[in-house]
């Protein structure tokens, strides 16, 4: 007899619980998968201490023993062993007693949509299935799934290649949707046509929210329904996850999933052998119902918001004539009188938007979005704001764009950072939950009305994305390649390095020229001969001729004249970048906006763009 013989005859089954928080409660705070090897005896005795509890199906301790998250640990090449190890503890513990082994894969994808390719997931995923059935498991546990399209194509993989038992479980950001919006329901009933026998719900959400989505669930017609709720929400104290959840609890929610169809019970996070005896003795000898009523969700219809967006897109000016944006970055100190003062100075050169850094160079300035929000209200002049990934987590890249979107500021660059080793606090983290495509992609779903989770934000939003271009690299098509990956992920327009040759605006022109997404081309006035040489061999992504470090090198005793000079080589850069685009960045160094608004000056005498002329020129 197997487990779907078990549940055919109208049983509804136990399954354990975290494996994972009993050994982090333990004191081991490590690969929880290689201890399969090196503490057979701890995996054993939790395994034990479930079927004790009255479970009577238990997993393996495989949910990340696989080749894409061991290599975290210098583990990549111990896949089979780890996964040998965890089916063979697993069958010890069920020698004396009548319980089923489910070989537990776990997704990788997590809530970030995209961070891994499907190919490498199929790779990976093959290899650890392979394994667990070599060790002849009763059926596979694929659990933790954010990402459906992950799920369904280990799904398929697994199904082609076995015909034990697969447990399919998704887990949601908001009741009743996964993160990309599909309904559950939807969800649920795809994974059921790829050959699940039995499908769920897995951690995230603790009893109450579980049981909120299964109402809105059908009992299916061919598979069997499963939920491993988490134990609670958790705290964080002294440095640790805690769960605070009262076991009893889960005596009165073990009915509750029982009236809602479920068939197998087990626990995800923070849950203990309590939890399961709990469930166990709840449903003991309790028959399963074959009907239900389903609740309906309505959904509110998203609005577009887009009354408070006065402007059209900057990048849509670009596209037809001349646009200036000019860089001026936010201070490092609190006095904000002559960062102001090259606001309005700017405004009135006639600048299209003034664009500010998010702590360039990984050093903490005045926050851009509060200056943002200063100039337009007071000065009248659009803001651009840079979003780095690198001081934010998900959580906080999130609140921001919300934060934005409500302060009426719809210009932004999305960009990874500078790490923060080459800042003024080296010591202090760098987040990088996502990169900027990732970041690009976020904000173009939030302008769908939709969270990164897949939660209806209520509205939508109306963002402009601009991303980052750096054409000082050897090879120019590479670059190039990467701004066609920016333009699928949601890019509507670049901005530039600052170039310092007319040979490589060129060769940028002739590499872009097949591309419909304006680039705005970086022009900075140099100041000195320190200037040029700490650009050039000091900054990332920043490359001089030897001709300008020449040139400025003249004049590194006669400040006046170096400025001078580099000014003369910004117009003569920004005349040959005006022949060839539309859009013109500007950097101002060192808050010497004089420089910029000089270029800027001189960009509008230079006049505006006549298709004629580019072609003559080119």
């Amino acid at each position: 007899m197997g487990i779907l013989d078990e549940l055919q005859q109208d049983k509804i089954l136990i399954a354990d619980g975290a494996m994972g928080t009993l050994l982090y409660s333990y004191g081991s705070d490590c690969c929880f998968e290689e201890l399969n090897l090196s503490q057979p005896q701890q995996i054993f005795n939790i395994h034990q201490a479930y079927l004790n509890a009255g479970a009577n199906v238990i997993q393996t301790n495989t949910y990340a023993a696989n080749y894409h998250k061991l290599e975290r640990y210098g583990l990549q090449d111990q896949v089979k062993e780890i996964n040998s190890a965890a089916v063979r503890l697993a069958k010890k513990a069920t020698r004396n007693h009548a319980a089923y082994v489910v070989g537990t894969i776990g997704g990788i994808r997590g809530i970030k949509p995209n961070a891994t390719p499907i190919e490498e997931i199929k790779r990976t995923f093959r290899e650890q299935l392979y394994c667990l059935l070599l060790e002849q498991v009763d059926g596979i546990l694929l659990e933790t799934f954010y990402d459906l399209e992950e799920l369904e194509t280990v799904l398929a993989i697994a199904r082609k290649e076995t015909t034990l038992p697969i447990i399919a479980q998704v887990s949601l950001q908001e009741v009743g949707f996964m993160q990309n919006q599909v309904p559950i329901t939807e969800a649920l009933s795809r994974l059921e046509v790829l050959g699940a026998d039995i499908v769920g719900l897995n951690c995230r959400l603790g009893p109450f929210h579980m049981l909120s989505t299964l109402e809105e669930v059908s009992i299916p017609k061919q598979a069997f329904l499963s939920a491993y709720p988490n134990a609670s929400l958790p705290s964080y104290v002294d440095g640790k996850l805690k769960y605070e959840s009262d076991a009893d609890y889960f005596i009165e929610a073990a009915r509750s999933f029982r009236d809602q169809g479920v068939r197998l019970l087990g626990g995800c996070c923070g849950t203990t052998p309590s939890h399961i005896e709990a469930f166990s003795k709840a449903l003991k000898n309790v028959a399963p119902v074959k009907e239900k009523l389903v609740k309906t969700r309505d959904r509110k219809v998203i609005i577009p918001s887009v009354a408070k967006k006065t402007a059209p897109p900057l990048y849509e000016k670009a596209k037809k004539e001349q646009s200036i944006i000019v860089e001026l970055d936010p201070p490092r100190k609190l006095n904000t009188d002559r960062f102001m003062s090259g606001a309005q100075a700017l405004k009135d050169a006639g600048i299209d938007a003034i664009t500010l850094a998010d702590n360039s160079l990984a050093s903490p300035r005045v926050c851009n979005t509060a200056l943002g929000s200063i100039v337009k209200s007071e000065i009248g002049l659009r803001p651009l704001i840079h979003i780095t990934c690198r001081d934010r987590n998900l959580i906080g890249l999130q609140s921001h764009i919300m934060g934005l979107h409500k302060l009426g500021i719809h210009d932004v660059l999305a960009i990874t950072g500078d790490p923060t080793k080459v800042g003024d606090f080296p010591g202090a983290s760098s987040v990088y939950d996502v990169t900027s495509f990732g970041l690009i992609n976020m904000i173009k779903q939030f302008n769908e009305g939709i969270s990164l989770s897949g939660k209806d934000l209520g509205e939508r939003t109306s963002f402009s994305v601009g991303a980052a271009f750096n054409p000082n690299v050897r090879i120019i098509d590479k670059a190039v390649q990467r701004l066609e990956k920016k333009i699928e992920s949601g890019a509507d327009y670049f901005i530039s390095q600052p170039v310092f040759s007319e040979e490589k605006l060129l060769e940028i022109y002739h590499a872009t020229k097949h591309l419909d997404t304006p680039i705005y081309i970086g022009i900075m006035p140099l100041t000195s001969s320190q200037n040029a040489n700490f650009l050039h061999h000091e900054v990332p992504g920043i490359k001089l001729t030897k001709g300008i470090l020449d040139t400025m090198a003249t004049y590194k005793d006669d400040p006046k004249q170096a400025s001078q000079e580099g000014l003369t080589i910004a117009k003569g850069l920004l005349d040959a970048a005006l022949e060839l685009f539309n859009g013109i960045y500007l950097i101002t160094p060192f808050m010497r906006y004089e420089l910029t608004v000089e270029l800027a000056n001189h960009a509008k005498k230079y006049g505006p763009f006549h298709s004629s002329r580019r072609i003559q020129n080119v």
